[in-house]
């Protein structure tokens, strides 16, 4: 499995003591390597193919690690369709391989506190992975096990069922269609429910990306990800797969010439088609109940897919002996620099963030805020400072 790691750019902590972020793909298919050089990577690609540096980098206090998975995605190259897999836990298995294989190749990061952090569908990822990580921990001898201490997941699309009844609504809300749209909109997603009750799961897939396109045609808009894009928007694809399939980007990344980049790939999507539509609700629950990971979620303000009104909508069915406190618990204003930056809710292990100006993608478009966000969350500092701390190790 193809990853790309660099070390923080500076920290007060000791080198065995700064925490690792693991950071995976998004979209199924989708490489890591978009966001890599597009939000929180310590490098940002520009439309002339150079490299400037992030002022929004995750990596300014912590190690930063990003794996190209599930294989078959991106750089991580798959030798037949049958090594791809199908479903999460074939990806977690993975995962863990690659993680371990990490710690044991540069054992200088093996005691470090681990978090992982997927995006979008890819917030599926550390849920899975996380759960199979603490199995595997509890067979093995502490000096073994691997440091985990906290998943993050932005945007995330966990439980879609619940998540995607709540989109017409809130487009009509926001204004993007009036309230006879919505109904028939309504009505167009008892398809998606039904196909889903019935587990065709990829058909119900199929259902939910007509009635997505069915909201953006009506509406005339750009995406429903971030209802403030109306026009064209940067092809951070066609570009990061021109840049990435250069020579020499390939010789310094220590990637076969041979090998060809493409920032999603089809015959992933295809193979874990119908893992979209299935509920992970139940692997944030194990989560929060064996209370020894911390979970942050986190949502852009103008995101109509897996944003605020539909985390919410999915947070308050989960079965955890704490949801009551959490929801009853106070969302404080968070500020970045004294300026006005979301909200923040946290009970316990569970914290949720809503940040403003921000779409499906919150570190590309509030790339400073996101910085401070994971920082302070990770150090538990500022609004941010009355979470538990976990050590697995």
């Amino acid at each position: 499995m193809f990853y790309a790691f660099y070390e923080a750019q500076s920290s007060t902590l000791p080198l065995s003591k700064t925490p690792l972020l693991i950071w995976l793909s998004g979209g199924p298919g989708s490489s890591s390597m978009l966001s890599n050089l597009n939000a929180v990577g310590p490098w940002l690609l520009t439309e002339t193919f150079t490299l400037e540096p992030n002022p929004g980098a995750w990596n300014k206090l912590f190690g930063l690690l990003f794996l190209d998975n599930p294989i078959g995605t991106g750089f991580s190259i798959a030798s037949s369709l049958q090594e791809i897999p199908t479903d999460l836990e074939g990806v977690a298995e993975h995962l863990y391989v690659a993680i371990t294989g990490f710690l044991r190749r540069n054992p200088v990061y093996k005691h470090r506190p681990i978090y992982i952090v997927g995006q979008s569908y890819g917030g599926k990822y550390p849920t899975t992975t996380a759960n199979f990580i603490l199995k595997k921990n509890a067979e093995l001898h502490p000096s073994q096990r691997v440091n985990l201490v906290g998943v993050a997941i932005g945007d995330g699309l966990i439980e879609l069922l619940t998540q995607i009844a709540t989109v017409p609504a809130n487009a009509y809300y926001v204004g993007l269609i009036n309230e006879k749209q919505k109904s028939e909109l309504e009505k167009d997603q008892l398809q998606v429910v039904r196909l889903t009750q019935i587990q065709n799961w990829s058909e119900a897939d199929n259902e939910w990306t007509r009635v997505q396109e069915k909201i953006t045609n009506i509406a005339g808009w750009k995406c429903l990800s971030d209802y403030t894009l109306k026009g064209n928007t940067v092809d951070y694809l066609a570009r990061d797969s021109e840049f990435l399939n250069m020579a020499e980007v390939k010789k310094a990344l220590g990637v076969n010439e041979s090998f060809v980049f493409e920032p999603k790939s089809s015959e992933v999507r295809t193979a874990l088609q119908a893992d979209i539509m299935k509920s992970v609700k139940f692997r944030v629950e194990e989560l929060l109940r064996n209370n020894t990971t911390r979970v942050l979620l986190y949502q852009g303000q103008y995101d109509l897919i897996g944003g605020a009104v539909q985390t919410e909508a999915w947070v308050k069915t989960m079965k955890w002996e704490g949801l009551e406190d959490f929801l009853n618990a106070e969302r404080n204003i968070w500020k970045v620099n004294g300026e006005l930056a979301g909200y923040v809710q946290q009970w316990k292990s569970l914290t949720n963030v809503v940040v403003l100006g921000g779409g499906h993608v919150v570190p590309l478009d509030q790339p400073v805020n996101a910085q401070a966000m994971i920082q302070d969350w990770v150090l538990q500092r500022g609004t941010f400072g009355n979470s538990p701390s976990f050590s697995s190790i």
